[in-house]
């Protein structure tokens, strides 16, 4: 396993330890402390699980299982991968502290920077799938199908 699909698969952890805090947060301040948060905590909350958790753990396995690049594939690049990888989590972290904050403090300026966070994540996910697409391709199993064998 090198370097990149660790950081991915690691930094997916830490998100998912956010997102744990953040629930028992809101668990918490509800049912026991009896105020309530927010819609954007509830944002802050399912994008730090489903964005920063599930989708980079998804994306450092994808890294780490999926064929090598083709010495022709000229959309791989392993150093916009790692771009890729500090894109999205700054995007990530930043949209989590944005809507967490606005969610008590609603300020004009979060609007913006909740919609520049959430559209860097958008733009670091495409520009990640573009990269990979040459990747996404059959290693052996075009000859075990060519010879009947069903999967």
């Amino acid at each position: 396993m090198f370097s990149t699909v660790r950081y991915f698969i690691k930094t997916s952890i830490i998100f998912l330890i956010i997102g744990i805090l953040s629930g028992i947060f809101m668990l918490f301040s509800r049912r026991i402390l009896g105020f309530g948060y927010g819609a954007d905590l509830i944002n802050a909350h399912t994008h730090i699980i489903l964005v920063g958790f599930m989708l980079m753990m998804i994306m450092g396995v994808a890294l780490w299982f999926f064929p090598r690049a083709e010495k022709t594939d000229k959309k791989y690049k392993p150093i916009l991968i790692l771009i890729v990888y500090f894109l999205i989590t700054i995007s990530t972290s930043l949209r989590f502290i944005f809507e967490f904050i606005d969610s008590y403090y609603p300020l004009k300026i979060f609007d913006y920077l909740i919609t520049i966070s959430a559209t860097l994540q958008v733009i670091s996910i495409g520009i990640y799938f573009f990269s990979m697409w040459g990747r996404i391709r059959p290693v052996g199993s075009q000859y075990r199908e060519a010879k009947g064998e069903r999967f």
